[in-house]
């Protein structure tokens, strides 16, 4: 006979054992924990008893796809084994070392949290060349070119970097690419060429092989330093339609589809400093081809009458970078700041157009008045020389006028400052006819008597606010309802915020309906097949089409997560989920 110290023993064993029978388990596994940055990380978020409202974490310095459930359910000798796991696969997107986050999920109305995971992600690894592999199909067949037109030019000297896109015939890819790093372009001045999103499709070559190109973006820069400079790369993901060995009934091969990030790597220019022989004393850093010229609206004029006076720079180059000539003119014309007008368009070849200042001149005294040749020198980097322009000499004749004091003729000096006469501006009112506000008394206005009255209607408000808010905790089952119908309104808003990510849509679609399942029916997840649904449905006299069209809105989910979906059936599957919903709460009894 077992003695009593014993029985104790074997009791306590078995309740230990009981109890980690029951221990909830929620944990994170990665495929491997360290990787290169072109290879994809496999998460699985796994417990071993059902759970809802599962959030992922935000998985800062990956891009995520995904998640994929399983859930396994058997039983063993009478023994109950249940998992059930989110799966994601993660891009890295930069090299370094990384957490993978808690995850949290609710089981049984407590919340467990995932214990978080390091990750070292390394420079890019060499691929295995395995063709029936959709990665390395994948990267062998879509590439990302920058071109640049001058490696070696000159400081302020135009260089154009065309962005193509090259895609073999194995492949095909939407316009659905993202950009994770944009070029900025530091110590150039840039702008770039927008194309409008309509991307012409070209034929051409890569590496000797037939590839079909796209052009995405075409940047033009103007080099601000010398020495080498770095441009940054571009870098894009894209989805990708690979071929598989596999066929469909019609004898078609089926594709699959994976996400690569592909780069245009880094490109250095050289940057050549201006030559400093024969370099102009009036050089002001032009570079280019330009056309040169000064040119007045009128020759003769009477006095205190105007004339433009435009001093013109047009032709192909830094147009933007450098000034322009100043004028010096006799002290006997009133010169006013100048007006700078801009005539400029970008291209491929660089600033083309003109630019110019438009003096306003005011001349005061009778006279003739000569502007002396104004020289404008530029560097042309085709010729790589400096080359100088000089203006022709205008007369500005004033037929009538005052004359100087001993009527000596005018000598031409350096400009004067210009001081405005009172008759040069329209007059200024310095009074104003101001009137007093008139005087109120507070304690006898409509707002004084109102605020005096308002206790006595906001009081009896707060006392039948209170009542009805008394009445409603009250209602148990009608309060169970509001809760679901929340929940649901909930989900359904973050699917509508996410009609842009089918993937988010669709997830946030499904867990909504299916916690409005939970509220509706009383059931749990692992409960929730479609026959199952279908027959308590039809028990609580909901009629046959409002089910049908239901369980077809869950499968649309269910298919649209994996095989993809567009922006219109998006909003067709929202606007469904929306009115069933409203359908099942009016026949639901």
């Amino acid at each position: 006979m077992m003695k009593p110290k014993n029985i104790v023993y074997v009791l306590l064993f078995l309740l230990s054992c009981t109890a980690a029978m029951a221990q909830v388990k929620f944990e994170a596994n990665v495929s491997k924990k360290r990787l290169g940055v072109n290879e994809r990380l496999r998460v699985d978020f796994e417990m071993n008893q059902d759970g809802d409202n599962f959030t992922p974490p935000d998985f800062e310095g990956f891009r995520a796809q995904g998640p994929n459930q399983a859930i396994s359910n058997s039983w063993i000798n009478g023994k109950r084994s249940f998992s059930k796991t989110y799966t994601y696969f993660l891009t890295p997107q930069a090299t370094g070392n990384f957490t993978i986050g808690q995850a949290t999920v609710e089981i049984e109305g407590q919340i467990y949290k995932s214990p978080p995971v390091a990750v070292q992600v390394t420079s890019a690894v060499a691929i295995p060349k395995d063709g029936n592999n959709a990665d390395y199909l994948a990267s062998e067949n879509v590439h990302l070119v920058a071109e640049v037109s001058n490696s070696n030019p000159y400081l302020n000297e135009a260089i154009s970097v065309v962005y193509k896109l090259y895609v073999s015939n194995e492949v095909s890819i939407t316009s659905n690419w993202r950009e994770l790093d944009t070029p900025k372009y530091a110590d150039f001045w840039s702008q770039s060429i927008d194309n409008k999103g309509n991307f012409k499709i070209y034929e051409g070559k890569y590496q000797g092989e037939d590839y079909r190109y796209v052009i995405l973006k075409t940047a033009v820069l103007y080099p601000q330093k010398t020495g080498e400079l770095n441009i940054e790369p571009l870098t894009l993901d894209i989805p990708i339609d690979v071929r598989t060995n596999k066929r469909d009934f019609f004898g078609r091969y089926l594709m699959t589809r994976v996400n690569k990030t592909v780069s245009a790597g880094n490109r250095t220019i050289d940057v050549k400093p201006l030559p400093i022989k024969n370099k102009p004393d009036d050089f002001t850093g032009a570079v280019g081809t330009f056309e040169f010229s000064v040119n007045s609206s009128k020759l003769t004029l009477d006095a205190n009458e105007s004339l433009e006076l435009q001093v013109k720079i047009s032709g192909n180059g830094n147009l933007k970078l450098f000034d322009l000539p100043s004028v010096t003119l006799p002290s006997s014309l009133e010169v006013y700041e100048p007006t700078r007008n801009e005539n400029i368009r970008t291209q491929i070849s660089g600033m083309t157009g003109s630019v110019s200042d438009t003096y306003t001149v005011v001349p005061q005294l009778k006279g003739k008045y000569p502007i002396r040749p104004i020289s404008f020198s530029y560097f042309d980097p085709k010729t790589e020389s400096y080359k100088t322009i000089t203006s022709e000499e205008l007369l500005i004749d004033v037929e009538n006028g005052p004359l100087t004091a001993n009527n000596e003729p005018i000598q031409e000096s350096n400009r004067q400052t210009v001081t405005a006469n009172n008759n040069q501006f329209k007059y200024i009112k310095l009074t104003a006819n101001l009137e007093p506000m008139a005087s109120s008394n507070f304690f006898k206005s409509k707002f004084f008597w109102a605020l005096t009255a308002s206790p006595l209607v906001v009081i009896p408000l707060f006392i039948l606010i209170g009542r009805i808010r008394r009445n409603r905790l009250g209602d148990v089952e009608g309060n169970r309802l509001r809760r679901a119908n929340q929940l649901a309104k909930k989900y359904l808003g973050a699917a509508k915020k996410n009609m842009n990510n089918d993937t988010q849509f669709y997830e946030s679609l499904e867990r909504a309906l299916h916690n409005y399942l939970k509220a509706k029916l009383l059931i749990e997840t692992s409960e929730m097949s479609k026959e199952h649904i279908s027959n308590l449905m039809t028990t609580h006299k909901v009629d046959d089409t409002t089910v049908s069209e239901f369980i077809g809105l869950l499968k649309s989910c269910e298919f649209a997560r994996y095989g993809g979906t567009t922006s219109g059936s998006i909003q067709r599957d929202y606007d469904l989920a929306v009115d069933m919903v409203s359908k099942i709460d009016k026949q639901f009894q």
